[in-house]
């Protein structure tokens, strides 16, 4: 099963107004970006939309990465979303913590791995499981390392 690490985040106390610019920026061949800038943004409306109720994990583990949820990505979890068919969740089956999609297949529902060589589970006994949070984000790291320098700083 995949692992997780609960990481504190608190409540975010501070807004952190980032810049937005107006114009999209595409991705297949080079245009000069606009300078308009269309507002300012705070991040932590975006990531935390319930903050009493949401936290990070780290994940380990490949059985979401066909999700693009790959090991060390941190992921935003809301317990104060209620967990449905096609949701992301983090759930607890038999006393390990697991990352998997929630699926209902006629009248039955399935912890789905996203990476076919990982088997799937069947939710037979609702008392083997608790849903911890619905994956809202995912934030995946590109300049390997720089996450996990961070969070070792904090300690």
């Amino acid at each position: 099963m995949t692992t997780v690490e609960l990481i504190d985040v608190g409540t975010p106390t501070t807004t952190l107004w980032l810049p937005l610019y107006a114009s999209l920026v595409p991705c297949g061949f080079p245009s000069p970006a606009s300078d308009e800038l269309e507002e300012l943004f705070d991040l932590n409306r975006l990531l935390f939309r319930h903050p009493e109720a949401t936290y990070l994990i780290r994940v380990s583990g490949e059985s979401m990465k066909n999700a693009e949820i790959h090991p060390g990505d941190l992921l935003a979890v809301d317990k104060h979303l209620e967990a449905d068919h096609n949701s992301i969740v983090v759930a607890v089956v038999e006393g390990d913590c697991t990352v998997k999609r929630l699926v209902r297949r006629g009248t039955t529902w399935w912890l789905q791995a996203e990476n076919p060589d990982y088997p799937d589970y069947q939710i037979t006994d609702q008392e083997n499981l608790r849903i911890w949070g619905v994956v809202t984000h995912v934030v995946h790291e590109l300049i390997p390392g720089r996450l996990t320098a961070l969070l070792r700083s904090r300690d």
